[in-house]
């Protein structure tokens, strides 16, 4: 009875897409969608699956911290508020900002961390958000924003840009830049200077890509085990589907999840920090 119950939720998560034999594409719960549109000349700032779901995350992730941190007695909740503002003071700025820019950028890179770890749990928990309907009820769905490319080089280029930003404030633009170049013979400064300066920019792809690549694998894999049991019609594969399908959503839900958005915070700390104090 228990395993039944699990089918059933499981079923009403999916889109009817899965439903027809041999036709379930896992990739497209993450094509997206002009809900409502908004187009101001070539600029494209139209409401879709995306953007709800970034919306839900800002919403939520301004409640978690004011429910957290702003209690009158102490309690469990209060502990946990506190706990989560020591691993992000200790872990991700202490260990990536120097003393003297904690204070500026310390509520950056924490907000970043929490509104990353809230946006990326939303998306393991099934809403009404696919944009199809099975008999005009609503179908239910995963999808989360961070598997969307747009989503995180818009949150790799906050951090592109503050990190230079700061850089240039705090050292000034011929000091700074000078030190991309590193120590090495005249003779092979014009081989190394390109790729320093490549690197710069390979940091804006590596923050992006990572926090991406992760949590679209991650649904994918979901998607398509459980996408396997209504493709092949056979109740029986359930026994075996549903265990590791299961396994994949814990191990994204408890482990993926908080390490990506640790790591986002942490690299935007040391890279905001190695620019406010370059090593040459």
């Amino acid at each position: 009875m228990k395993r039944l119950g699990i089918l059933i939720v499981l079923a009403l998560a999916l889109p009817q897409a899965a439903f027809a034999r041999g036709t379930f594409d896992p990739t497209t719960e993450f094509e997206q969608h002009e809900w409502i549109p908004i187009h101001l000349g070539p600029l494209n700032l139209s409401i879709t699956k995306a953007v709800v779901y970034l919306m839900i995350g800002t919403a939520l992730t301004i409640l978690l911290g004011v429910g957290l941190m702003r209690t009158k007695k102490p309690g469990r909740r209060q502990a946990l508020g506190e706990q989560i503002y020591e691993i992000a003071q200790v872990q991700v700025a202490e260990q990536g900002l120097p003393t003297k820019a904690i204070g500026r950028w310390f509520p950056y890179v924490a907000t970043l961390m929490l509104f990353i770890w809230v946006v990326n749990i939303i998306g393991f928990i099934p809403l009404p958000l696919t944009g199809e309907t099975w008999h005009g009820v609503p179908t239910w769905g995963i999808y989360a924003a961070t598997s969307s490319l747009s989503v995180t080089l818009a949150l790799a280029l906050l951090t592109f840009v503050f990190t230079h930003v700061e850089g240039i404030r705090w050292n000034g633009p011929v000091k700074y830049f000078k030190s991309w170049i590193p120590e090495a013979p005249r003779a092979l400064l014009f081989l190394i200077v390109p790729l320093e300066v490549l690197g710069q920019f390979m940091r804006l792809i590596s923050l992006s890509v990572r926090l991406f690549a992760n949590m679209l694998a991650g649904h994918i894999l979901i998607l398509t085990f459980i996408g396997l049991l209504f493709i092949l019609q056979n109740i029986f594969l359930a026994v075996v589907v549903i265990p590791v399908a299961a396994v994949f959503y814990l191990f994204e839900v408890v482990i993926v999840v908080s390490i990506q958005a640790f790591i986002f915070a942490a690299l935007s700390a040391i890279y905001i920090g190695s620019a406010i104090e370059p090593e040459h």
